[in-house]
């Protein structure tokens, strides 16, 4: 959420950032609903002082007809702020939906654009691998080393549903481990999060928890929702709190499983496990001074460099622009791994990592004191250390022998145990 002083002295910088993410919000609204507020504030404050006034007034001796008119003055007073109550109540519920709606600014050097094609590629590490061989993709890969069941997950829970098993549940695992240790060092404190949250965590994040667009799946009746990412649940374990980070910025990295509806996902590239309903994913969550931030970002997508360069995966670094950033974000890194099954092969995203600055956090009510002893809204930053679906994707398509097995990265073969998948149909 933008503070609405901010907004007010640099509406048209607001705008212009709403046009370029191509979303629908009315910062000018939100102005007159504040000016509204305030207006709203000095009335009922007024009313309240004329109580005040009046009880004051009332004791002491009274001639009987003097005691009446004030009592009949009270009660017109009562009422009066009665109504300034709800009138207030009012004016501030739709204050809130108009600035929820309004989204983030984007760093001065975001690209504008509107698509994900529009997003410029700024690092490569690595080369697109040539195989020598027809490539296969990750389903028909799964398939024949009979480490992934879609069929059988269709069966029991739905399309874009899967089940794991024999070699497929070790390599989870791994890529787990290996990424968590990873974090560790860094100084990443692990946590494994709840798979739920209350509907205003996630409202406070920046996620939608209802509606036809919506890629939230709500708990009917309850209140919560299946989180789409633990970004959610991190981002809320400090909601309400004054944070330290005195000495250091807080980092979290939590594991939890995500659950999407993926609602109007299709096409060739959205089969298997690119796009499902639910995935294992590693987060990373970082609360921090606004000085740090920048820096910060940087740190995280580095490590996410770092995570796919230890698994010898092609990949590239891509700006995210205006249209595709998501209202909560700053500025937005996505890591695109080569997938050679995509065709000709392909570049598909498999990490991101967002400065969101403070947005999130005045939402949360997440501060921390500053050097003058004053309470201020903390930076958030998120990152995906791993999608597990999406790094078996990259994985088996990128490891694929010619005789049908897959080789495992030497950093991850500590891990599963084997140094090679074979196949079994």
């Amino acid at each position: 959420m933008l503070d609405i002083t901010f907004i007010r002295e640099h509406l048209d910088e607001v705008e212009a950032n709403i046009r370029n993410r191509h979303m629908k919000a009315d910062p000018r609204s939100a102005v007159a609903l504040a000016d509204r507020r305030s207006q709203a504030i000095q009335k009922l404050e007024g009313l309240r002082a004329s109580r005040n006034e009046n009880s004051g007034k009332m004791k002491g001796k009274l001639e009987p007809e003097v005691r009446q008119s004030l009592i009949d003055e009270g009660k017109q007073i009562k009422d009066g702020i009665a109504a300034a109550e709800v009138e207030l109540e009012v004016v501030e519920k739709a204050l809130k939906v108009e600035l929820m709606k309004i989204p983030n600014m984007a760093h001065p050097d975001v690209p504008v654009g509107k698509l994900d094609t529009d997003n410029p590629e700024i690092k490569r590490v690595g080369e697109p691998t040539k195989l020598g061989f027809p490539a296969l993709d990750h389903v028909q890969l799964g398939e024949k080393l009979d480490i992934i069941d879609f069929e059988a997950g269709t069966k029991v829970a739905g399309t874009k549903f899967y089940f794991l098993k024999n070699e497929g549940v070790f390599l989870e695992l791994a890529l787990t481990r290996y990424v968590m240790d990873l974090l560790v060092k860094k100084g990443f404190t692990p946590y494994i999060t709840p798979d739920i949250a209350k509907e205003e965590i996630l409202e406070g994040i920046g996620f939608n928890p209802r509606g036809e667009e919506s890629n939230i799946y709500p708990l009917e009746g309850t209140g919560t929702c299946l989180v789409g990412t633990a970004e959610i649940t991190l981002g809320g374990y400090y909601a309400d709190q004054i944070v330290d980070v005195s000495s250091g910025p807080i980092k979290m990295a939590g594991l939890s499983h995500c659950f999407r509806r993926e609602a109007g996902a299709a096409g060739q590239f959205s089969k298997g496990l690119y796009r499902v309903h639910q995935f294992t994913k590693v987060e990373m969550f970082v609360c921090c001074k606004p000085d740090q931030s920048d820096a910060l970002h940087e740190e995280l997508r580095a490590i996410e460099e770092e995570i796919f360069s230890g698994l010898e995966i092609p990949f590239r670094v891509v700006d995210t622009c205006t249209g595709d950033l998501g209202a909560p974000a700053y500025r937005k890194y996505d890591l695109e791994a080569w997938m050679p099954g995509r065709g000709e092969g392909e570049w598909g995203e498999v990490t991101s990592t967002s400065n969101c600055t403070d947005f999130q956090a005045r939402r949360l009510g997440i501060r921390y004191k500053d050097d003058a002893g004053k309470n201020r809204p903390v930076h958030m930053l998120n990152g995906t250390a791993i999608a597990i679906s999406r790094g078996i994707i990259a994985l088996l398509e990128n490891f694929q022998q010619a005789d049908g097995s897959v080789r495992i990265p030497q950093n991850l073969v500590p891990y599963t145990g084997f140094d090679v998948i074979r196949p079994r149909k």
